[in-house]
C-alpha cells in the first residue's frame, strides 16, 4: 500500500484555525426557555411526557418505563405522577415555565400528570385533549361464510 503521508502544519496556521472555531458558552447551551408545551401521552401500556419549546424543538422527554417501572405499573396514575415530577426536576433551571399541556390517550395517568405539573408551580395557560377520534374508520371486513 505504501507509506502514509502526514500533513505537517506550522504552529501559526494551527492557532489561526483554532481561533476561527466558535466556542460554545454555557449560557448559549443552557438558555432559559419561557414558553413551551408539555405533551402527555397516556396509553394503556405506558405514560410518556415530552417537553418542547414554543417552536416545537424537544427539550426533554421521559417515560414510566425509563424510570424503571415495568409491566402494568407503567400505566398507573402513580407512575404518571412520578414521571411528571422527574420531568419538572429536569427542566427546573432551563424552563419552560409558562406551558400549554396537550393530553393524548385514554390511560389512567392523564389527570395525575396534569395535577402534578400544577402542584410543581408551572403557569398552565391551557389544557387540551388531543386524543385522536376515529371518524367511521375504514371499511369493515366482509362477513365470514362458514
Amino acid at each position: 500500500m505504501g507509506k502514509k503521508k502526514i500533513a505537517q502544519k506550522s504552529e501559526v496556521v494551527a492557532t489561526e484555525e483554532a481561533a476561527k472555531i466558535p466556542k460554545k458558552t454555557e449560557a448559549s447551551a443552557k438558555a432559559r426557555i419561557e414558553k413551551g408545551k408539555i405533551y402527555v401521552q397516556a396509553s394503556y401500556n405506558n405514560t410518556m411526557i415530552t417537553v418542547t419549546d414554543d417552536k416545537g424543538n424537544v427539550v426533554t422527554w421521559l417515560s414510566a418505563g425509563s424510570l424503571g417501572l415495568s409491566g402494568p405499573k407503567k400505566s398507573t396514575p402513580f407512575a404518571a405522577a412520578k414521571v411528571a415530577e422527574a420531568i419538572s426536576e429536569k427542566i427546573q433551571k432551563t424552563g419552560p415555565f409558562n406551558v400549554e399541556i396537550l393530553v393524548r390517550g385514554v390511560g389512567g395517568g392523564r389527570d395525575s400528570a396534569v395535577r402534578t405539573f400544577a402542584a410543581k408551580g408551572f403557569n398552565i395557560s391551557s389544557i387540551k385533549d388531543v386524543t385522536p377520534i376515529p371518524h367511521n374508520g375504514p371499511r369493515p371486513p366482509k362477513v365470514r361464510r362458514v
